[in-house]
């Protein structure tokens, strides 16, 4: 389709926690050069017999995503909130939401998700620096905006 372009600066990366943000927040506030990022996912098994011959199997995969929100972004919040609710409940609070790519006209719902990596505080060099968050989901499938 002639009219995608590569903008990425109309995305949208909407957050929700089971229990504590019901209604998904839009983050804010990402660092200059990495927004968010989804990591590449094995789709199968692969097993080659000693005779050469080629199995393969099909494998659930979690689909592992990181924001990277700049050290003055309000977003921060977000993250401080589920990171200090799971930490007095000692329980994990799951998340939903869904990053939307108006440039290419795909959404992707995002299921079931686990805030796997936190980063309590921003890193201090000449200015602070941007601050990395890793939730990893069940479920990111793209479909037609």
């Amino acid at each position: 389709m002639a009219d995608k372009t590569l903008t990425s600066a109309n995305s949208v990366l909407l957050i929700g926690v089971t229990g504590l943000y019901t209604v998904p927040q839009q983050l804010q506030g990402f660092s200059e050069d990495d927004m968010y990022s989804m990591e590449a996912v094995d789709t199968a098994e692969l097993k080659m017999g000693a005779d050469g011959v080629l199995s393969a199997g099909w494998i659930p995969q979690i689909k592992t995503m990181g924001v990277t929100l700049q050290a003055d972004s309000d977003s921060n919040t977000f993250f401080e909130a589920w990171y200090a609710a799971q930490e007095a409940a000692q329980e994990i609070l799951y998340g939903f939401g869904s990053v939307t790519q108006t440039s290419v006209g795909k959404s992707y719902p995002l299921l079931r998700g686990v805030l796997s990596s936190y980063t309590p505080f921003a890193e201090a060099k000449k200015t602070l620096q941007p601050r990395k968050f890793q939730i990893k989901w069940q479920t990111a499938l793209g479909v037609p905006i």
